[in-house]
């Protein structure tokens, strides 16, 4: 570049910098070469070749980069060492290069461009007097603004200015202020969080957010927001209190003011989910503070040791006296919780049904979705939460119920635990349905438990009882029933047996509601539990056999009519196989004075039934009311009530009816029923093993545990005495008390197949077919002993012995031995009637007596004839004359029709006039004579119209016929 400047220069010509001075133009100043000198330029002689070889011997890189530094390549090329020759040589040829060929080319190159720069020229000269035109016409407008701006708009520009000022600092102002309201809004939020306003709180805090966020680019506005937002945090774990406050005790009012505060919030499925933390929450610190309260009360001492102790734990440290208050409490405060769910989900059905009905404004359908979408959410999550919280009540019940062993607990405490579970199975049930599998578990555990131990105790008991008893009569009054006891309470509620508790319940929730509806607005259920026991007193004793005197009066008026006397009794005799009438009847005096003997064998309606008997009946109303309250356990305590029962009858038939020498009489007194039960009530339930009291005790095994030992009579009970008829009045009450035990059990037969499980059935109905109905069969063991000792048989035999039946003339006159039986009978029957002085005798055990005093007769009679060696037809028409005179005079003592065994004496004295073949046909249909009456009879029949031959043929039928007895 300084090459071309010198060569310019060297021409005349200067560069437009130089050329242009400070005050004129660029245009004025630049001057273009001459044509002489461009001229000059030409006519510098050159070879074109030469200076073409010249150029072409320039290496490229000369022409390719400007910043190339044309010294240090030169430099680099010097070789070493230097040969001063070749580099002043190659010095002159590069000057050679660059003065002449270089300047010329570019000198040519101007040349060429000279035309369009004289043009580029010409155009610069315009726009430059263009520019001095624009700069004349800026002087001007410069000049007129000022003069307006002096004259008009600085001072109404001035004006507009203040008030856009004013303005602004009006904003300002208004915007301070809101600041200073914010800066102050945290007492007010406090306030109202005390108010416990916290919808209102919420509502304020969140417009308060807003407003920060307007003023956020202030710097004091940053904290504040921050500080809103921790008070926003403060409001919720407040409001998070406030909600678990509603699972103790729920108001209206309240609650719906925490509703409200999460819907402001948009947290209404966050509140549903910590609502059920907290009832969970609220079940388990509620029965802690109730379970410890009451150890640290009783436990005397303020030591903490309790606090750290689980649940599960602490419930072991309940005392056996404290046990029912703190489960009371414990029902009480468990209610108390579930009524506050109970309300709550009723607080959101009322509001579903409100907000249901479609608004007339318009609303989006976005915000209905949400909203129907948190409603049927919260609905869910409600109803979900019925089975949560009764199965977290329920284990906790339970593990209350399993840390105590109840098996010591008296009977009415324990059946009040059972009707506290039993209420609060109730309230599980109404709650959310459910039939509270784990408390009927856990319940009937510790039931069987306690039964097993009650009933053992109170089989001892009855042991004790029926060994101490004198079977007195215990005097009731004829009106008495078993639901006037404490223990049958529980029936009298509904006196239709087949209708189920479980039915009687739902008929009276029908009519008075459900629990949760009956205590909603106060109440407890379980606050009445206390009260069960019935203040009233049982009115069941007699001060006698009688109520009054009146009734008494009125027995002796009803016996001295005899319009209820059947005509048949009214007879003196009525001839078996005619009917035909005596002309001579009874005297209305003989009536009467039967009549009252009657009244003392058949007195009033008097229950007979003894103490032992009364409390067997008080067992039986209490194993049915733990049954009543606790079905689970029906087959069991139905099966140790059959224990009482089989215990019961037992006894009796071991005091009164065990006598070996009258068991092998062969009439059939014990029937193959009767047997059966005696024995499987001997194998099952008596522990024959038990040794004596004064021996040490045996080990006892698993099953003899389920035994008892055989009881023993009392030895202030006289059963060997004839003046009092061998304890008849203690037989009749023993007897007749089982009978009227074995009668209620029928009256409640309905009831316990209500209660036992379907399966179980057979069992029941094998109880009472087999056991309960057998009882009245007693009757005939029992009093057969009665009538064996009663009338001395033998000495009846021997005077029938001293008889001459081989007479030759017919005898008007019947024997002694017929008025010596007839006396025994007329002893007998007044013995019987001063027993029944002391115990009414009923009808059906004056009949049994006299039959079997009967029978035993005219058996004796059968034996007496049969010890006759000899006999002739009219000692054979003797025997007929004496027993139709034994019949005459027994059928005024006696009112029993027909005389049992008459036709089984008349039979054997008429068989003397058989013929052979009709003998031996005789023989083979009557089996009911023993072999010694039949021989007997064949005997005597030798010599009048049987000879040695047919003897011996009936005497072969005989023992033919005695085989299968063998």
């Amino acid at each position: 570049m300084q090459k071309i400047k010198s060569l310019m220069a060297r021409q005349g010509l200067k560069s437009p910098q130089e050329s242009v001075p400070e005050a004129k133009s660029p245009v004025e100043n630049f001057r273009i070469p001459s044509k002489e000198e461009l001229r000059e330029l030409r006519e510098i002689p050159s070879d074109p070749q030469a200076e073409q070889e010249i150029i072409n011997s320039i290496e490229k890189i000369y022409f390719n980069n400007d910043s190339f530094d044309v010294v240090n390549y030169e430099l680099e090329k010097v070789p070493k060492p230097v040969n001063l020759k070749e580099l002043h040589e190659k010095s002159i040829k590069l000057d050679v290069c660059i003065s002449l060929q270089v300047s010329k080319k570019v000198a040519d190159l101007i040349l060429e461009k000279q035309a369009a720069y004289v043009k580029e020229l010409e155009r610069v000269t315009s726009l430059q007097a263009n520019l001095q035109l624009a700069a004349v016409i800026c002087t001007n407008a410069r000049r007129q603004l000022n003069i307006a701006k002096e004259g008009f708009t600085q001072a109404s520009l001035g004006l507009l200015a203040n008030q856009r000022k004013r303005q602004l600092l009006i904003g300002l102002l208004k915007s301070l202020r809101t600041i200073k309201t914010l800066q102050r809004t945290d007492v007010r939020l406090s306030e109202m969080l005390e108010e416990e306003d916290y919808p209102g709180a919420i509502q304020l805090c969140l417009e308060c957010q807003k407003a920060a966020s307007t003023f956020k680019h202030y710097s004091c506005i940053s904290e504040l927001n921050s500080k809103l937002q921790d008070t926003l945090e403060q409001i919720e774990e407040q409001l998070d209190v406030a909600l678990s406050k509603t699972c103790k005790h729920f108001e209206v009012s309240h609650y719906t003011k925490v509703q409200l505060a999460y819907r402001l919030l948009g947290k209404t499925q966050t509140a549903m989910d910590q609502l059920h933390m907290h009832f969970t929450q609220a079940i388990h610190n509620t029965v802690f503070q109730v379970v410890l309260g009451y150890v640290e009360l009783c436990a005397g001492n303020s030591d903490t040791k309790f606090q750290k102790l689980q649940y599960k734990d602490l419930c072991t440290h309940i005392t056996p006296d404290s046990y029912i208050p703190c489960l009371s409490d414990l029902c009480k405060a468990l209610w108390e919780v579930m009524l506050s769910y109970y309300r709550t989900m009723s607080w959101h059905d009322e509001r579903d049904n409100e907000e249901s009905v479609p608004a007339a404004d318009g609303r989006t359908e976005i915000s209905t979705d949400d909203a129907n979408f948190n409603r049927s959410y919260v609905k869910k999550k409600l109803e979900h939460g019925l089975s949560r919280i009764w199965q977290d009540v329920q284990l906790k019940a339970k593990t209350y119920l399993l840390g105590t062993d109840l098996s010591s607990f008296k009977y009415d405490d324990f059946i009040f635990v059972l009707d506290i579970i039993s209420r609060l199975m109730q309230v599980g049930e109404e709650f959310c349905g459910s039939k509270s599998e784990v408390l009927q578990e856990s319940i009937r555990k510790q039931s069987v438990n306690y039964f097993k131990s009650y009933h053992r105790i109170r089989l001892e008991e009855l042991r004790m009882f029926l060994e101490n008893e004198t079977w007195e009569l215990c005097p009731v009054k004829s009106n008495f029933s078993i639901l006037q006891l404490h223990e049958f309470k529980f029936m009298r509620q509904s006196r239709s047996p087949s209708m189920s508790p479980s039915k009687q319940y739902t008929t009276t929730s029908a009519t008075t509601g459900s629990l949760f509806d009956q205590y909603q607005n106060g109440g407890n259920p379980f606050e009445h539990q206390a009260d069960i026991k019935d203040d009233e007193t049982e009115d069941v004793l007699a001060a006698n056999g009688y109520e009054s005197d009146e009734l008494e009066k009125s027995v002796y008026q009803d016996y001295d009519s005899d319009s209820d006397v059947p005509e048949e009794l009214k007879r003196d005799y009525v001839d078996e196989q005619t009917g035909d009438i005596p002309v001579k009847s009874v005297s209305k005096e003989t009536l009467k004075g039967r009549k009252k003997s009657d009244y003392y064998l058949n007195k009033g309606n008097t229950l007979i039934l003894t103490n032992t008997t009364l409390n067997v009946i008080r067992l039986v109303g209490k194993y049915m009311q733990m049954m009543n309250i606790l079905k689970p356990i029906a087959f069991d305590v139905i099966h140790c009530m059959s224990q009482l029962f089989d215990y019961y009858l037992y006894a009796v038939y071991t005091f009164f009816g065990r006598e070996d020498m009258y068991e092998s009489t062969g009439l059939g007194l014990i029937s193959s029923r009767l047997r059966t039960t005696l024995n499987r009530i001997q194998e099952s339930l008596i522990d024959l093993e038990a040794p004596p009291e004064t021996a040490g005790p045996l080990p006892a095994t698993e099953e003899r545990k389920e035994k008892v030992p055989s009881p023993h009579l009392s030895h202030l009970v006289v059963l060997n005495s004839n003046e009092t008829l061998y304890g008849l009045a203690e037989r009749v009450v023993a007897t007749e008390s089982l009978v009227f035990l074995a009668d209620q059990f029928e009256c409640l037969q309905p009831h316990l197949d209500a209660m036992m499980p379907s399966a179980k059935k057979p069992f029941l109905q094998q109880f009472y077919s087999q056991t309960v109905s057998t009882a009245s069969e007693l009757r005939k063991p029992i009093y057969w002993i009665v009538a064996a000792k009663a009338i001395d048989y033998e000495q009846m035999l021997h005077l029938m012995a001293n008889v001459k039946w081989d007479i030759k003339e017919i005898m008007s006159q019947h024997n002694v031995y017929i008025d010596t039986l007839l006396k025994e009978f007329e002893q007998f029957n007044k013995k019987l009637s001063e027993v029944s002085k002391r115990v009414r005798i009923p009808l059906q055990v004056s009949n049994v007596l006299w039959e079997h005093c009967i029978r035993l007769a005219n058996r004796t009679i059968v034996e007496g004839y049969a010890n006759a060696k000899k006999c002739s037809n009219e000692g054979r028409a003797l025997m007929q004359l004496d027993f139709q005179q034994f019949l005459m005079k027994l059928e005024k003592l006696t009112d029993i029709r027909p005389i049992p065994d008459k036709e089984f004496v008349e039979t054997y004295i008429k068989a003397y006039y058989l013929t052979e073949n009709d003998m031996e046909r005789w023989i083979k249909e009557h089996r009911e004579y023993s072999t010694k009456q039949l021989t007997n009879l064949v005997n005597v029949c030798l010599g009048s119209h049987i000879n040695k031959k047919a003897r011996q043929k009936l005497i072969a039928a005989i023992d033919e016929s005695d085989k299968p007895k063998r």
